[in-house]
């Protein structure tokens, strides 16, 4: 039986939690993608708490295409946790492939300063 996209992602997506998982010295940054937007957040998952996010739905975010929003979303990210005293973190996908706004948003977030 053929699963559907979400299935698939979930599933995926377990694979990747079982793995990844966000400590106070290297938290977690988790990318959630919708169509029109796409989120970013740093997560310290042993306190169960979110250390900094952005989303393309912020006030300093005016981009033309959702990829130039995919990239201001990932330097802002960075440019907060650098803020925060975060320099490197564990990169999670979500689910996502690595590929199209997902992997804009990383790089992103890599020349802004964040290590992962």
């Amino acid at each position: 039986m053929a699963l559907s996209k979400l299935q698939r992602r979930t599933r995926i997506k377990r694979r990747i939690r079982k793995i990844v998982s966000g400590t106070p010295t290297k938290p977690r940054l988790s990318v959630y993608r919708s169509n029109k937007e796409i989120y970013a957040q740093i997560v310290d998952d042993v306190n169960g708490t979110t250390l900094v996010s952005a989303s393309s739905r912020d006030k300093g975010v005016k981009a033309s295409s959702k990829s130039e929003a995919a990239a201001l979303v990932g330097k802002t990210i960075a440019e907060k946790a650098v803020k925060a005293g975060l320099e490197s973190v564990a990169f999670d996908r979500n689910g996502y492939l690595y590929h199209g706004r997902v992997k804009v948003l990383a790089e992103a977030a890599r020349e802004a300063g964040l290590k992962f």
